[in-house]
């Protein structure tokens, strides 16, 4: 017994206050590494490397600051003069709305073929989110309606760099076998942005004042600089490097599927983006505020970036075309039903539908782009399915403000209907590059 007392008072003297700091220490970084091995596993078999990561919380950050112009912008609209467009109000917000989407749309393409050309990404990259944050910064002295369609064209001009030279990158860094996965947390991470966005923007319009949404929407921007400076590396252009020649049209790099998943895009951003036009309607009809839209507006992306990383990852099991078809089916009632809600909770219901459609849509979709894009085409080939999500988010709006001239519920239908147009041509168009079985096709060099 006494033995035993002095054996217990001796390991007692030995786990002294440094000794026992230690030993914590010690198990600290064994937790750390076998938790950061744990993780850096799972990351890599969703295809989640340092290029992908850094790219994607990079657009996170953006995402946030461009979303918050989703709520303020129309209700800017109805608050300045517009002289020389003497038009209906949701005209006038259609207009705004799509002018940003078509620049964007318009000169992905040649911002495509300008990174093709180059080899580069990263400097277009960051100069296209530094003329995002100076634009949206200079909101607050807008005076007239004019005023903001020509910062929303800058603002196009901008995203236009942006979109066309991550998803070259994006396609060039990841892996044929894990892509879906590898776009679908490039997705999520956006979404979250977007989802923040229009809550962030109402609260701070319904706190603050309209111009607090435009400083916050630029500093975000900002932080998005940031990251990718800190964090993406881009490879050195080889010597061996031969320049491209500088094509906007490029017939080889075309083909059904391009052009197919092009289409599915298209219409899924239209469908999803025809309410912003009619918030004005949505509140006077639902009895609720900027915030309570917000809300029920950034419900879609709540939904697909919980859906997005698990979609993707199953796209790469069972194949991306089926999802895609499937996303687009379920698009259509979701969108159709939209005219006919009662409630905020029946038309945040609805958004969540939307979110898990195109969380099946998207990351799908960009992983058939990159699977069929060619090494040194990837910024032109990629840039045609952005340019469809683009002219998606353009047009959904200005046929919204159109079509509800003749009815609220029009426009809606019409995005239903679409939607199945659209899931016909995947099924008839789009080949499936998903070989079960088939092993990982290494990723090609930037």
């Amino acid at each position: 017994m006494i033995g035993g007392m002095e054996g217990l008072r001796s390991t007692e003297a030995w786990i002294a206050p440094n000794n026992r700091d230690r030993i914590h220490d010690l198990f600290r970084q064994i937790a750390s590494r076998v938790g950061g091995l744990v993780v850096s596993t799972f990351l890599d078999r969703l295809g989640g490397n340092r290029t992908v990561l850094a790219l994607s919380f990079a657009r996170l950050a953006d995402a946030v600051g461009n979303s918050i112009l989703f709520i303020i912008l129309p209700l800017y609209v109805a608050e300045l003069p517009a002289p020389a467009f003497p038009l209906p109000e949701t005209v006038r917000v259609g207009i705004l709305i799509s002018m940003y989407g078509l620049i964007n749309s318009v000169l992905q393409p040649v911002m495509g073929a300008v990174s093709d050309r180059f080899g580069r990404r990263k400097p277009m990259i960051l100069i296209g989110l530094l003329v995002m944050s100076a634009s949206t910064l200079a909101f607050a002295a807008a005076h007239r309606f004019s005023d903001l369609l020509i910062l929303r064209s800058v603002q196009g001009l901008g995203v236009a760099m942006t979109i066309a030279a991550s998803m070259a990158l994006m396609a060039s860094a990841t892996e044929h076998g894990t892509r879906g996965a590898s776009m679908g947390i490039y997705s999520t991470l956006r979404m979250v942005g977007f989802a923040a966005g229009p809550i962030l923007g109402g609260w701070l319009h319904d706190r603050f004042g309209m111009n607090s949404a435009f400083y916050a929407g630029s500093i975000f921007i900002l932080l998005g600089i940031l990251l990718v400076q800190l964090w993406v590396h881009e490879r050195p252009v080889p010597k061996s490097f031969v320049r491209p020649a500088f094509r906007l049209v490029d017939r080889s790099l075309l083909s059904a599927g391009i052009l197919g998943t092009g289409l599915a895009t298209f219409v899924m951003a239209a469908s999803f983006s025809m309410m912003v036009t009619l918030e004005k309607q949505f509140n006077e009809r639902l009895s609720q505020t900027a915030l309570g839209f917000g809300v029920a507006f950034s419900a879609l992306m709540v939904s697909r970036l919980l859906l997005q990383v698990p979609l993707g990852a199953l796209s790469d099991r069972i194949g991306r075309k089926p999802l895609i078809i499937l996303g687009l089916v379920a698009m259509a009632p979701a969108t159709a039903l939209l005219g006919e809600v009662g409630t905020t909770l029946q038309l945040t219901l609805l958004r969540l539908g939307q979110g898990a459609a195109s969380a099946a849509i998207a990351a799908p979709a960009f992983a058939i782009a990159a699977d069929l894009s060619k090494a040194g085409g990837e910024g032109r080939q990629m840039s045609i399915v952005t340019m469809g999500f683009g002219l998606g988010i353009a047009l959904g709006p200005l046929l919204a403000g159109s079509l509800a001239m003749h009815s609220f519920e029009l426009p809606f239908l019409v995005g239903g209907a679409l939607s199945l147009v659209a899931a016909g041509v995947v099924w008839r168009v789009v080949p499936e590059t998903l070989q079960r079985g088939a092993g990982k096709i290494p990723a090609r060099k930037a």
